[in-house]
């Protein structure tokens, strides 16, 4: 058995108050299996959607690396076996 390292995430507690740009933002959430292009950020914090909080210095966004943990964290839902009761009543009238 291979012990486990000190801490699972080496990012987890340190830089929580870093900044990140769009880009570094995109790759940042990658590794929670979130694929957005910085493009799509844009979009979805321009239009209002349900994004990732970000700052605004001198109207240029970034994106807290805490921040973004945490919003990646609650966009991560349970495992499921099949479709929700709902989904599968659409599908068969």
């Amino acid at each position: 058995m291979i012990p486990a390292p000190p801490t699972a995430d080496p990012d987890a507690d340190s830089g929580d108050e870093d900044l990140l740009t769009r880009k570094e933002a995109s790759a940042f959430l990658a590794q929670f299996g979130i694929r957005l292009k910085p493009q799509t950020l844009a979009r979805i914090w321009s239009t209002g959607g349900k994004g990732p909080p970000c700052r605004h210095i001198r109207s240029k966004p970034f994106y807290p690396r805490g921040v973004l943990r945490s919003w990646a964290l609650s966009q991560v839902g349970e495992l499921r076996s099949g479709a929700p009761a709902a989904a599968q009543a659409r599908r068969h009238g």
